[in-house]
């Protein structure tokens, strides 16, 4: 097998005896003896005329064919169980490992099932009513499932990250996802993928309780051999293993914890704005002048260190809208999501500021928890500050220069806007990091400090900031 590289018009499909061709000549073979051609990787490159390059693995005759990825998931109506605490991506992929590996999963998720969240979803704009375990982070497929879908990771020391595209795409998910340098399925695409997983797990013998959400857990040494999961609505399950895979925004389960002495660790977490711009404004950046219809959406990754703490882009969503992802009735959370087309009129990203526990002080006496409930109060004193879900907003050139703006531009958040000075609502540490971060940011990106680009506030739950560590 010979890997090389081949470079087509962004407009051009290769072919597959285009692609035989090219190996032919990279491996110094003739076409006859290219058995097949794999793409690897296609990434977009717009520094000059916009092009994809291709990354291809080209296998000859005398080669061992190209990795198939199979799945063995097996019948486990019989198996012995474990308990998976979560419905979100880790626990939906840990379900599917226990199949594989011949073992019950039993899926506890407190939120509810794909369909019924868009319910709820929808009475935040609505009725401006949160219900507190069904919302853009708890329910069936976890915060992406109505977030975006975006598949980046730098991680490949704890898994075959192609194995999980496989499955993806198994599922229901774009092939496209499997070579694609920023692999992205789409908040329109990810409901009926997640729902297929769902089917998956129940066609094999696994179970899923939705509206179940744990309240205590009870350790063998006190409950005899096996795990005690005590649910809120009175039910209790049992099992020798349990895996938690409850996420960042499960604050509960981290005092849980802490109550019970159980091993936990203050992390740093990142905290700011989401900023939201015109898409073609960040199209004519990017391409230099030259998009054209058909062409990708354009995306961008910012990073600045600015006083002994990074500044960065954070799960920026090209042709997005912003969505209300608080899980408290009395907080303003911001995040961002696109289709799968990535077709709409603005770009978002979070800008966020790193903040670390020595930053933070006045929240002493929660211990560990500190950092958690300084950021559950900034979102709650954006709340209190809008009087609802509308987010507190500001013009970026309004933030910098440190004044109210007057007015604000149309953007997409249904919940809607109103002009606060976010300069002031932020912690003055944070604020002034990003000040300083979106003029540096201009010089790599020209144009986009802008006064048509709207910052909103807050953006807030990039990770959690408390790490249960590993055993």
């Amino acid at each position: 097998m010979k890997e090389f590289e081949a470079v087509f018009d962004i407009m051009h499909q290769p072919s597959h005896q285009e692609l035989i061709s090219l190996a032919a000549t990279a491996c110094g073979l003739p076409a006859s003896k290219v058995r097949e051609c794999h793409i690897i990787r296609r990434s977009l490159d717009a520094r000059k005329k916009p092009i994809y390059r291709y990354r291809v693995a080209a296998y000859s005759t005398d080669d061992e064919s190209y990795k198939e990825y199979h799945f063995d998931y097996k019948n486990v109506s019989e198996a012995p169980e474990v308990i998976v605490i979560g419905g979100g991506p880790a626990g939906m992929f840990a379900s599917l490992e226990l199949l594989q590996k011949g073992m019950k999963p039993v899926l506890l998720e407190r939120g509810k099932d794909v369909h019924s969240r868009k319910v709820d979803i929808s009475a935040i704009v609505r009725l401006s009513k949160v219900n507190e375990e069904s919302n853009y982070c708890f329910g069936e497929g976890g915060a992406g499932t109505f977030s975006d879908g975006k598949l980046y990771t730098r991680s490949t020391k704890r898994g075959d990250v192609f194995e999980v595209l496989h499955q993806f795409v198994k599922f229901g998910a774009q092939e496209s996802i499997l070579t694609d340098a920023h692999p992205h399925i789409g908040s329109d695409v990810l409901p009926t993928v997640v729902e297929n997983i769902r089917k998956c797990i129940l066609y094999h013998g696994g179970e899923y309780y939705f509206g179940t959400k744990v309240v205590d857990l009870v350790e063998p040494s006190l409950a005899g051999s096996h795990w005690k999961v005590l649910c809120s609505d009175g039910r209790v399950f049992t099992a020798k293993n349990v895996i938690l895979a409850t996420g960042h925004s499960a604050r509960d389960i981290y005092e849980l914890f802490a109550a019970k002495s159980w091993a936990l660790e203050a992390k740093g977490f990142a905290l700011g704005v989401r900023a939201e711009h015109p898409q073609s404004l960040i199209n004519n950046i990017q391409y230099g002048g030259r998009w054209q219809q058909g062409f990708p959406s354009a995306e961008y990754s910012l990073v600045q260190q600015v006083d002994g703490r990074g500044v960065f882009s954070f799960c920026m969503c090209p042709g997005g809208v912003l969505v209300p992802s608080t899980t408290q009735q009395d907080s303003v959370v911001l995040n961002g999501m696109s289709p799968s087309s990535r077709s709409g009129k603005w770009a978002n990203s979070g800008i966020v500021c790193s903040v670390e526990p020595e930053d933070v002080q006045g929240f002493e006496k929660y211990g560990v928890l500190a950092l958690l409930e300084f950021q559950r109060s900034i979102e709650m004193q954006m709340y209190s500050a809008s009087g609802s879900f509308a987010a507190p907003a500001q013009r970026m050139m309004d933030f910098c220069r440190g004044k109210e703006s007057q007015s604000l531009p149309k953007c997409s958040y249904a919940p809607g806007t109103i002009s606060l000075p976010l300069h002031e609502l932020l912690p003055a540490f944070v604020a002034d990091r990003l000040r300083k971060a979106f003029a540096l940011f201009d010089k790599k990106m020209h144009g986009y400090y802008s006064q048509d680009a709207l910052l909103l506030g807050v953006e807030s739950r990039t990770s959690s900031a408390v790490r249960i560590p590993r055993a």
